[in-house]
């Protein structure tokens, strides 16, 4: 995209800006969750929305002026709501976390006992992990995945409610490559009569896709970031049955926030609509497609991945019989144009900023275009990376990121000018 303004006014920012539109451009990102936005979502956080405030909800702002508002947002709630099949959606939380704590402070007072997926196996900070504030000011209590399978036991998640009796019990995570069993975990949750809150923030284009099973009618609460594999801007929604429909939108205003970010909001509206296509749909399953071919192809080059591949759109890889830590391998590869991230995986010996693996996922490959035929050189590249990263070989990084960007010079991303 053209800049002018910014290049005028500042200049130094300007060409950072540039600087990243060509780094996206020119490498392969697989880190999952990141993605590339249309062009449309990209001119809708940049319009004159931004210049609103607009404390409160549709009908009923604390401010004037709110004649275009009100409209904006609530065609973002109407989409949402169609999009997941929900009773109810608040399109207000200014991202995932800020969401997840307003499920909080809808359901559970301070000291309240919260079960969540560990960190460690999978699960996210906002899941009553001790650093989080939600570990500080809730007792969590954590499940995990088993050493034999790299999957949830529900006998132990049963075993901990019961003893527990938590009051919100959350599901899903950041590094889950397998589907979420939303029934399950619901029965579970009235048995101990707790709020069953599921976390779909990675998986949420793959929902609103139909290529992975939907949290309703399963969950109380669903919260989703707005980006991710659904496309959209830095946001988050919380969708719920109309029975919590109240206590989540008093936890967001006045509970957490002041007023929404305009802007934003209409950009969700707009990535909504593009999720309502059949396109999307084609594009969710290929996401799955691509990353269950990827998986493949790296099992078949001898790499140890967390419950042994994936239903979704991201592969954990466990690098301990390759002989290279995840942080040595994600820096490499980042050098030979493959953007990961460093990750811990079930049971890690490591310690979490150098952990024994890294992080894939296939939501932004597949926005360029790319499908099932590319994957055994993707998974060329990743072997290579690694060989490289434990034998010190930056001439071997070299020579990959020159195909890397061959083959992204052939497949534009969405929403880039380069």
């Amino acid at each position: 995209m053209q800049h002018p303004a910014i290049t005028r006014i500042d200049p130094e920012l300007a060409r950072l800006i540039k600087a990243e539109e060509q780094l996206q451009a020119d490498t392969l990102r697989l880190i999952p969750s990141e993605n590339y936005v249309s062009t449309a979502v990209l001119e809708a956080t940049g319009t004159v929305l931004q210049n609103k405030y607009s404390e409160g909800y549709p009908g009923k702002r604390y401010y004037e002026g709110q004649q275009n508002i009100d409209p904006v947002e609530t065609l973002a709630i109407e989409r949402a709501k169609a999009v997941f099949g929900a009773d109810h959606a608040n399109v207000q939380p200014y991202s995932g976390s800020p969401a997840n704590l307003a499920v909080y402070l809808a359901f559970a007072e301070p000291g309240d006992t919260v079960l969540g997926m560990s960190l460690p196996m999978g699960g996210h900070l906002t899941h009553g992990w001790g650093v989080s504030a939600t570990g500080k000011w809730f007792r969590g209590v954590q499940y995990g995945v088993t050493r034999e399978t790299g999957l949830v036991d529900f006998d132990e998640v049963r075993d901990l409610a019961r003893k527990e009796r938590p009051k919100l019990i959350f599901c899903g995570g950041t590094a889950v490559p397998r589907t979420i069993d939303f029934a399950a975990f619901a029965e579970i949750a009235r048995e101990v009569e707790a709020v069953l809150v599921a976390d779909i923030a990675h998986i949420a284009g793959l929902v609103a896709g139909g290529a992975h099973p939907s949290p309703f009618p399963h969950a109380d609460v669903v919260t989703t970031t707005t980006h991710k594999t659904l496309r959209g801007p830095r946001g988050a929604m919380i969708l719920s049955d109309e029975s919590h429909a109240k206590a989540v939108d008093k936890a967001v205003f006045p509970g957490l926030q002041g007023g929404p970010h305009n802007h934003t909001t209409a950009a969700i509206a707009v990535a909504l609509h593009e999720a309502s296509q059949l396109e999307f749909r084609a594009y969710a399953h290929q996401i799955v497609a691509n990353a269950k071919a990827l998986a493949d192809e790296l099992l078949g080059r001898g790499f140890d991945l967390v419950s042994g591949g994936t239903d979704n759109h991201l592969v954990l890889i466990d690098l301990t019989d390759k002989d290279v830590p995840g942080k040595v391998a994600a820096k490499a590869l980042d050098r030979a144009g493959i953007v990961v991230n460093y990750n811990t995986v079930p049971y890690d010996p490591r310690k979490p900023f150098d952990p024994s693996g890294i992080r894939i996922g296939t939501p932004s490959l597949t926005s360029r275009g790319l499908t099932e035929q590319h994957m055994p050189t993707v998974a060329e590249w990743i072997d290579r990376g690694v060989k490289a990263a434990r034998a010190g070989d930056e001439d071997a990084l070299h020579r990959i990121r020159t195909e890397v960007r061959d083959l992204m010079s052939a497949y534009p991303a969405p929403g880039l000018p380069v």
